[in-house]
């Protein structure tokens, strides 16, 4: 920045030029990519309209989380451990799960898995 600026003059000249700010009360951002998720938790952010360009300016706790990591977040319904097991034949409960978990919650694969084991 500029030294010995006052912040008003500073606002006002951004003013002149077609730049405002909004500060935005936000609890977590969270930036999604293909392979993992950014979150910024206690965010500071500042929403920036430059000559009707709209940025956002981001500061805070930055973690990373592999997509991979989430794959046991994923629930597995009683109902669709019984259409696995009824498709394969395979009685193991903990087995289906695994299976499931591992497909994402897709039963088709998940059947396909378990058939490769067996």
């Amino acid at each position: 920045m500029m030294p010995n600026l006052d912040p008003r003059a500073l606002k006002s000249m951004m003013s002149k030029m077609g730049i405002t700010t909004l500060e935005v009360e936000a609890d977590k951002v969270v930036i999604s990519t293909k392979g993992k998720d950014i979150v910024i938790e206690n965010p500071q952010v500042t929403q920036i309209n430059a000559q009707g360009v709209v940025t956002f300016q981001i500061a805070g706790n930055v973690t990373e989380v592999s997509k991979e990591e989430e794959i046991g977040e994923i629930e597995v319904s009683d109902d669709d451990i019984a259409v696995v097991s009824e498709k394969t034949g395979i009685t193991d409960k903990d087995l289906i799960r695994k299976a499931l978990e591992e497909s994402n919650g897709n039963i088709a694969e998940a059947i396909l898995r378990l058939k490769e084991v067996n």
